[in-house]
């Protein structure tokens, strides 16, 4: 029995060696396909070796998966896991045979994953981008502007839960994005260069005399939109309570962003509190006095809600700014009108009535005429800034309406004209 155990023992050890000697014998002729097969068998055994021959295993198998940088993403996602496995085995035994290599190993993954995910970025693939920054990270998790990285490509995919995942992992990190920028000024062109670090900044201007001027910057933390991502995604994604919770945090930071304001503006509409909301809007209309821009937008989410008197005052102070805003004087016209078809039906429903009401008609076919006469000056604004088509038409039908017959003409005429010069192109 003894006997029998022995050449059993024996035969395994021999089998572990002679799996091992084919895997460094494939990754010697650099041939990485058949270095994965030997890696398949020799995984089986694994349970069996010791802790000399488990090291080995684990460094040999990082090197057929990385495959000099050729790997594919999940081979060397199992190459970096493979060597975390190596060390931390080779720390439990006190044995550090393999791990300088393995951290060299990991250095050129690093290396390979910056590339790769630049590539992937500069080349508008941002899905593959994040992930290969995310990756970055995992291999060196004290740059963790990698994982800001990650979750600024997966916002440019679209991948908005991916994002927040990054968001808040940055966050409980404590993470700014602070860093120190070093510059100095080259002597024979005058420009100014920014260097990867101090020492390198330092030796041009003190040793070489090449550059002077030298300057630090310090940038600014990205703290309050880390924060304020994390608060429009959950604002996106319906989770209002949630979006709530994180504006309030945003808002601590940074007071007077008036995206931010906006977002926490519309989330508390989400969740029924129509005071707190107007409140909001109109505290991020006082801070955005003279943007008229930012005015028209607070307009356009006014009219979105439904609060249409609201968005008339909004639109008109974005005019107030700037009258030629064409957007704004288009959109003004529009909430004007948005009461026309409601008038019309009551009007249609007068008419068919069996007795119809022809004061009752009247008093309403006064308001739609109203309605005319206050829109007409803004898209006329609009058309002298923009001859738009479907402006021109707009105006057309409103001057039939209000029976002005001079107007009509000289407008149906000009929109003849834009017609046939768009069929024409």
């Amino acid at each position: 029995m003894t006997l029998v155990l022995l050449l059993a023992i024996g035969s395994m050890s021999y089998a572990q060696k002679n799996e091992l000697k084919a895997i460094e014998k494939a990754l010697k002729n650099v041939n990485f396909s058949d270095a994965k097969a030997a890696i398949s068998s020799a995984e089986a055994l694994i349970g069996n070796m010791d802790d000399k021959s488990k090291a080995k295993f684990y460094y040999l198998k990082a090197q057929a998966l990385y495959a000099n940088g050729a790997g594919t993403d999940a081979n060397i996602d199992d190459a970096i896991e493979t060597l975390d496995q190596l060390k931390t085995l080779e720390s439990s035994i006190g044995k550090l045979k393999y791990t300088e290599q393995a951290n060299d190993m990991k250095s050129k993954m690093f290396n390979t994953f910056i590339t790769k995910a630049n590539d992937a970025f500069n080349s508008n693939n941002f899905e593959a981008a994040a992930d290969r920054f995310e990756k970055i990270y995992r291999i060196s998790p004290q740059d963790t502007s990698y994982l800001y990285s990650a979750a600024y490509s997966s916002i440019k995919a679209n991948d908005y839960p991916s994002a927040l995942g990054y968001y808040i992992e940055l966050g409980d990190l404590g993470y700014t994005g602070i860093a120190m920028n070093h510059f100095a000024t080259d002597k024979e062109s005058g420009e100014e260069v920014l260097y990867a670090d101090k020492a390198g900044r330092d030796f041009a201007v003190k040793t070489l005399k090449t550059h002077i001027k030298p300057r630090d910057v310090k940038t600014e933390s990205r703290r309050s939109e880390i924060v304020k991502n994390i608060a429009l995604i959950y604002a996106d994604q319906g989770e209002s309570e949630k979006a709530l919770a994180a504006t309030v945090e945003a808002r601590a930071e940074n007071p007077d962003d008036l995206g931010l304001i906006v977002v926490q503006a519309q989330t508390y509409l989400k969740l029924g509190n129509k005071d707190k909301f107007t409140e909001l809007i109109d505290e991020a209309s006082a801070k955005a006095d003279g943007n008229a821009e930012f005015l028209y937008n607070l307009g356009a989410l006014l009219g979105e809600s439904d609060n249409t008197e609201e968005a008339k005052k909004y639109y008109q102070k974005a005019l107030d700014v700037d009258p030629n805003y064409n957007n704004a004087n288009l959109n003004m016209a529009f909430v004007i009108l948005s009461d026309e078809a409601k008038y019309i039906e009551e009007m249609n429903a007068i008419l068919e009535s069996n007795s119809p009401n022809y004061n009752k008609y009247d008093e309403i076919k006064a308001k739609v005429n109203k309605l005319y006469l206050e829109a007409i000056p803004y898209l006329e604004k609009s058309l002298s800034l923009n001859e738009s088509i479907n402006t021109a038409k707009n105006l057309m039908n409103l001057y039939s309406a209000i029976g002005d017959t001079d107007k009509f003409k000289a407008m149906k005429a000009k929109y003849e004209s834009m017609e046939a010069a768009a069929g024409g192109n």
